[in-house]
């Protein structure tokens, strides 16, 4: 089994934020894998099933804690399932990648995402894969400014942000049916 984790807030008011690209993208595997109805458990929406005909098993986690909380919901689902962390991927947005660039890697840095932070707490080491979903960087580093960015709807052409969305899905896909040699970066 492989646990695929979409990072993002709840809630109607963040649908369509940069924060919530890996909300987006990790619906898309799901409904391309025809999963189940998601469940409300370990503290997200949780779909399983298989990443297509005949493909390994998969769960499909959003955790419905805010982003800076989401290891409180990654961690029960990855022990529940008693997964090694080869098996944990998570898709994210990136603000240190220029918008619609897509690239996979396993660990790194954490650059200062409060998301993948707490994932590393919940989990115990930074060393999972990960899809990171370049969104752009505003022209400031005022934290303040910075959250109001990731936080704020595309100003992209909704075409694009769908393109780069169906992008990030393939990137996961291959990930998820080939492993970790199948990286882009």
């Amino acid at each position: 089994m492989k646990l695929v984790v979409g990072l993002g807030n709840p809630g109607k008011k963040y649908e369509g934020t940069r924060h919530n690209i890996g909300f987006r993208v990790a619906n898309l595997l799901a409904d391309r894998w025809e999963l189940g109805r998601p469940k409300v458990k370990y503290s997200g929406l949780l779909r399983q099933g298989r990443a297509g005909i005949g493909g390994p098993r998969v769960a499909v986690l959003l955790p419905q804690t805010y982003m800076n909380d989401a290891g409180r919901s990654v961690g029960p689902a990855r022990g529940a399932a008693k997964l090694d962390l080869d098996r944990l991927l998570v898709i994210h947005d990136e603000i240190d990648l220029p918008f619609g660039e897509i690239r996979t890697r396993v660990g790194g840095g954490l650059a200062g995402h409060n998301g993948l932070k707490s994932v590393r707490e919940a989990v115990g080491s930074p060393d999972f894969q990960r899809v990171r979903i370049g969104v752009g960087r505003p022209p400031t580093t005022d934290p303040d400014r910075v959250a109001s960015y990731v936080l704020s709807r595309f100003r992209e052409p909704r075409a694009e942000v769908e393109l780069v969305a169906e992008q990030a899905a393939d990137a996961a896909e291959k990930l998820v049916l080939e492993g970790v040699g199948s990286d882009l970066d």
